[in-house]
């Protein structure tokens, strides 16, 4: 199994593949080339289809300011449908090139080059033997984690952790219609700011979480820097409940990152055992796989025992088997902003049932995740991201 570090990437929303690796390709072209006063990109296949529309230039540009962006929609005759070509120029002499494709989940491969974030560094094929080993050890799931990540885990974790705490306040005070032609407005200000009237405190932390999750899922939207957790569409509900945490209930820095590890390796197994592809398994796998990573987290950040652990993110896994993935107009707007929030507040009801009930529980989280990948395969193909179907297809019958 690989590092947790390839469950997190930092970029541009709204896409895993058309946004978040072309940014992280432009800036690792950029790095490598520094004295380049000339950049240009072309874009092939699906990149250069629908690139436009999922801001893949403004990717690039944003990490290549001055970077010249071309679309190739002719050449057929590609290693990969997501590709790139990236040159670098002094003057008219061409100083490097070399082609970049967007595996998926913001993951990107060099041709010609290992990528280091494909090494494996954990021999345990499922979370059950993930968990034997800690009891053999006596370790933790953050010592467990530690012991295969090394010390350069830390410090990129608070990197991550920085980038989600920037897009929900970014998102907690932008305003305004979001891109895309469907007239979705913003809600996260107005979430943040509103008090109920004699609103108790339960109402509150729903509140606030609420706000949180919009603030990212906006932010992603409207096509700004965002962490995928484990996708872009997916991407409001960890950083909402781990915010809402720090900020609102005092937990320190220290003991957020060590839960964010957690919800990594959580994320890490589903994606090696199953899917967190909404084209391939159907929201389940995103959103799913977000309150399934999350309720691992607050429960480790609640320093409950493994099988605690184990149980909260089978619960969150379980009640969102089945739910399709059918974005209105292919945006990640109507039903994900809003499914980001009721996830997060999923996830901490999973925590709270796991507390009490874990001695009781039938089924292992390997099994869930098994059960979704299923189910997603079973799924019918217009209910998997093609808009071809479900509340996709259901909105324009009733607004005609």
């Amino acid at each position: 199994m690989r590092s947790i570090k390839s469950v997190y990437k930092i970029g541009h929303g709204p896409s895993s593949s058309h946004t978040v690796g072309p940014y992280r390709a432009a800036q690792i072209f950029g790095d490598r080339y520094p004295q380049a006063d000339h950049i240009r990109v072309t874009l092939y296949g699906s990149l250069a289809f629908t690139g436009e529309g999922h801001g893949t230039g403004k990717a690039i540009r944003s990490a290549l300011p001055k970077a010249e962006v071309r679309l190739n929609r002719e050449e057929t005759n590609l290693p990969h449908p997501n590709t790139m070509l990236f040159e670098a120029f002094q003057g008219k002499k061409q100083i490097g090139s070399i082609r970049v494709f967007s595996i998926g989940g913001g993951s990107i491969r060099f041709e010609g080059e290992h990528s280091e974030e494909e090494r494996e560094i954990y021999p345990q094929r499922n979370f059950s033997e993930m968990l034997e080993t800690c009891r053999k050890e006596n370790w933790s799931l953050n010592q467990f984690i530690y012991q295969a990540e090394g010390e350069s885990l830390l410090p990129w974790l608070q990197v991550v952790w920085q980038a989600m705490k920037d897009s929900i306040q970014r998102g907690l005070v932008a305003e305004g219609i979001l891109p895309g032609g469907l007239g979705v407005s913003r809600k996260a200000k107005t979430l943040f700011e509103k008090r109920c009237y004699n609103e108790g405190p339960d109402v509150t932390m729903n509140r606030m979480i609420a706000a949180y999750a919009y603030a990212v899922s906006e932010e992603n939207a409207d096509e700004n820097i965002v962490v995928t957790a484990p996708t872009c569409g997916s991407c409001g509900v960890l950083p909402a409940v781990l915010y809402y945490m720090e900020q609102d209930r005092g937990f320190p820095e220290e003991e957020i990152l060590e839960a964010l590890a957690v919800a990594g390796l959580i994320g890490n197994v589903i994606r090696t055992n199953a899917s967190i592809s909404g084209a391939e398994c159907g929201c389940q796998a995103e959103i799913g796989s977000a309150c399934s990573m999350t309720a691992a987290a607050l429960a480790s950040l609640y320093g409950l025992n493994l099988d605690q652990i184990e149980y909260a993110a089978e619960i969150a896994m379980e009640h969102n088997l089945g739910l399709t993935c059918d974005p209105v107009d292919g945006l990640v707007q109507i039903p994900c902003i809003e499914r980001n929030a009721v996830a997060a507040m999923r996830a901490i009801s999973a925590v709270n049932l796991s507390r009490f009930l874990y001695s009781t529980r039938k089924i292992s989280f390997d099994e869930v995740v098994d059960t979704m990948y299923r189910t997603g395969r079973d799924m019918d193909e217009k209910y998997r991201e093609t808009s071809h179907g479900g509340l996709a297809q259901i909105y324009y019958d009733y607004v005609g």
